[in-house]
């Protein structure tokens, strides 16, 4: 047995819990109210969340929040920092053995899809490093000739790759090429050598399920609610920055108002803009989360009464 499964019979639980779901679907509540009931802390599962000084438009936990259950694996990179799924998962394994070692329960709480997935099936990517100067090699050479030449090469690399990537996605195309081309294998070849060892844990998931229309309403208030908090001010800073190629420009709830600092745009039209957004992005995590297998959904009338614990 090794050092972390000791770790974790030590808590006397069979799994860890993850509470993921679309955006606006009560996942913060929810997960404070099971740490406390645990006497876990609470480790983010959100890619933007990981980001310093953008708060409001993550829909980060507040200072309130953060004081009734410890927080982890928020604000640890300034905006410009590359940070990958891989990224991810080093920095959530060293919290969860941290957390083990002082017998506590981590709960898990986000809805990047992608952290979830990586979390639950275990994938590795200790065999697959991206070789950084060839990732920034094909950068240059994309602010010179452009995506074009770079797809091509993609596409006689990595044809399957090539199908699921839009031209037009500069950012997945040049880590995919680059990817491909350190290790000399396909994506797919990559995803089959990282599942070979399985999860490191066991998780277990539980999904807040809202009725479609009242999901999105509740999305539409999260943004007015943004607003009152300081939305606007905080994308003005982001965009005040002048980052280029930094991931957190591509977030939902500031990018929409670029166009508005650049008098391109009414301060409304951005607003409802975001609305729109955040509407689209919560049913792609649906989505996403519907596809995966093992997922308790929580019936949202039922969210008060549920317990967690019984699944644990």
């Amino acid at each position: 047995m090794d050092n972390a499964q000791r770790l974790f019979e030590s808590t006397g639980y069979k799994s860890i819990p993850v509470i993921c779901g679309p955006t606006a679907s009560g996942k913060t509540a929810l997960s404070i109210r099971v740490a406390q009931e645990l006497s876990g802390q609470i480790c983010c599962c959100d890619s933007m969340q990981i980001y310093k000084h953008l708060s409001i438009g993550t829909a980060k936990p507040t200072e309130e929040e953060q004081a009734m259950v410890p927080h982890h694996l928020i604000d640890l990179v300034e905006p410009d920092t590359p940070f990958h799924v891989s990224s991810y998962l080093d920095v959530a394994y060293a919290k969860v053995e941290e957390l083990l070692s002082s017998h506590i329960l981590p709960v898990f709480c986000g809805g990047t899809g992608q952290y979830v997935t990586a979390l639950q099936k275990g994938i590795s990517f200790e065999e697959a490093p991206v070789d950084h100067e060839l990732e920034e090699m094909y950068w240059e050479e994309y602010r010179k000739n452009g995506i074009e030449v770079l797809f091509e090469k993609l596409s006689k690399l990595d044809p399957i790759a090539a199908t699921k990537i839009h031209p037009n996605n500069t950012k997945r195309v040049i880590h995919t090429l680059a990817l491909c081309e350190s290790l000399g294998k396909t994506t797919e070849e990559i995803h089959e050598s990282s599942l070979k060892d399985g999860p490191r844990y066991p998780f277990t998931l539980f999904c807040i399920d809202w009725p479609r229309d009242v999901l999105y309403e509740r999305a539409n208030l999260r943004v007015d609610h943004m607003m009152e908090e300081g939305l606007l001010e905080e994308a003005k800073w982001l965009y005040d920055q002048k980052y280029t190629n930094a991931t957190a420009l591509q977030a939902i709830g500031y990018k929409e108002f670029f166009p508005y600092f650049e008098d391109r745009c009414e301060l409304n039209d951005c607003i409802e803009l975001l609305k729109q957004h955040t509407r689209n992005y919560a049913k792609r995590q649906l989505t996403w989360f519907r596809h995966m297998e093992g997922i308790n959904w929580i019936p949202f009338d039922q969210i008060k009464d549920y317990n967690v614990k019984s699944y644990l």
